[in-house]
């Protein structure tokens, strides 16, 4: 098992995993925004929701559970390409620096795509609304392309898995 038979499953899983994140620390907990809540400045005319009024916070909840849905079919979409490539010493895998190296890459690329489409193309949210939003979504940015990196450089790193020896 090298570095890179984990590479897709890795990614997907942390495409799914960034989402969940996302979803739910900045659309639950901290409430900063949901799917549609700039949409009344929005790049391509989708009707707008505030969510300050029952109906709007309705309307925004039902997008971020289709958000969660998407995030939870790319886990289990994951974890099915994972469990398919690796059939022995699966434990071992879940400590592996190559698996977690690639979770990492796919966390930052949720982070860049979303930024870039739904934060700047699309405009339908941004990471945190107001006068300095801009700025909140170059942090998103920036934090994937970090995340990117650092998964890149950790699953470099990483030795093949070795039935016998330590996990890499």
């Amino acid at each position: 098992m090298t570095p890179t038979n984990l590479r897709l499953p890795g990614i997907v899983l942390g495409v799914g995993l960034g989402g969940f994140v996302d979803g739910i620390l900045l659309h639950q907990l901290l409430q900063w925004h949901h799917m549609l809540t700039s949409t009344n400045t929005d790049n391509i005319g989708v009707k707008y929701y505030s969510p300050r009024t029952v109906s709007g916070l309705q309307m925004n909840t039902v997008w971020d559970g289709i958000f969660h849905v998407v995030c939870w079919l790319s886990v289990l979409t994951g974890l099915a390409l994972l469990y398919s490539r690796v059939t022995s010493d699966r434990r071992r895998v879940w400590t592996s620096s190559a698996l977690w190296g690639w979770i990492l890459l796919g966390w930052g690329l949720f982070n860049v795509v979303e930024g870039i489409v739904d934060h700047q193309i699309l405009g339908i949210h941004h990471v945190h609304g107001g006068p300095h939003q801009i700025w909140w979504d170059v942090g998103f940015l920036l934090l994937g392309v970090a995340l990117v990196a650092v998964g890149y450089l950790v699953q470099r790193t990483a030795k093949p898995l070795n039935p016998s020896g330590p996990a890499g």
